[in-house]
């Protein structure tokens, strides 16, 4: 995998929307932050665009990412927020310079298209983090902020959490690979598809009904993306709706399910995904897990 440089202080970064649109409003707290940062903040032209709930069409959106995968002065992307719509224009990307000038290619959710294709063609990291729509404060003691800021100015990460009951104990060792599990499902069999082979896959997701986690569980089962992994990490699963009728079981239960006939560490409520405390998270990288009486993963 390559590594793309770190960031300091007067490197230019670049705030771009892929999907749902946004305001200045929301975006402000985050440029004042990556100023404080000594950043060069660059606005794409039609980050603040409106077409029905995207960022401006799909050729204002591709425009605006294209230009910035192009631009050899930009060292870090940004996606400004999820929601839906980069698959829409994934296929008309060209990364043919981002490929011999690779540069951080930051957010999550939606964006787990972007960090997916990026793997599966070009064996660069991407970082899967917090987004400027998600930006409260400018506070260095803010853990999504403060993680954030040591990947991308090259600082180690390592976390250590309490282990959940629900936690499977082990080690491994693995490239990081995932994001948002509802995207992950979308990409399958499709140009942006992942192996998950001898991997550590990273979940999460916001706002789905249990019995459609299941069902996500159940393809990624099925298509042997669950049978070769090296250790399983779940963040957050946050809103899960149930049925009049019930489900009956949690989301982590129906993650446990669908891989207990493996053996390799699976570890609960990891802090990243649609929470306040979203960690950041070196998404290509070789990754070390070890399960016990607290989560160890080291980048």
């Amino acid at each position: 995998m390559k590594t793309p440089p770190y960031l300091k202080k007067g490197d230019r970064i670049a705030l771009v929307s892929t999907a749902r649109k946004i305001s200045p409003a929301e975006v402000e707290p985050a440029i004042r932050l990556f100023t404080d940062w000594g950043l060069e903040v660059v606005e794409g032209k039609n980050l603040y665009s409106s077409y029905n709930q995207f960022a401006g069409s799909d050729e204002q959106r591709t425009s605006d990412m294209q230009q910035m995968l192009d631009d050899e002065s930009i060292r870090a992307i940004i996606c400004s927020r999820g929601g839906y719509g980069t698959a829409r224009i994934i296929d008309q990307l060209d990364f043919s310079r981002f490929k011999e000038n690779p540069k951080w290619i930051v957010g999550f959710s939606d964006v787990t298209v972007l960090h997916s294709h990026i793997h599966r063609h070009y064996n660069i990291e991407t970082l899967h983090a917090i987004m400027p729509v998600n930006f409260k404060d400018k506070c260095e003691s803010n853990p999504s902020l403060n993680s954030l800021k040591k990947a991308l100015f090259g600082k180690e990460l390592i976390y250590r959490i309490p282990s959940e009951n629900e936690n499977r104990k082990g080690s491994c060792k693995g490239q990081l690979v995932g994001g948002n599990l509802s995207i992950i499902y979308s990409l399958t069999n499709t140009n942006s598809d992942i192996s998950t082979n001898g991997k550590i896959l990273f979940i999460e997701d916001l706002d789905e009904y249990l019995y459609h986690l299941d069902r996500m569980m159940v393809n990624l089962r099925r298509s042997g993306k669950l049978e070769g992994l090296a250790g399983l990490v779940v963040g957050a699963m946050t809103k899960m709706h149930d049925n009049e009728v019930p489900f009956d079981k949690t989301a982590n239960e129906i993650i446990a399910e669908a891989v207990e006939d493996y053996p390799y560490p699976v570890c609960f409520n990891f802090p990243a995904g649609h929470l306040d405390d979203n960690r950041a998270l070196i998404l290509g990288r070789e990754a070390r897990l070890e399960v016990s009486n607290e989560v160890f993963l080291q980048f």
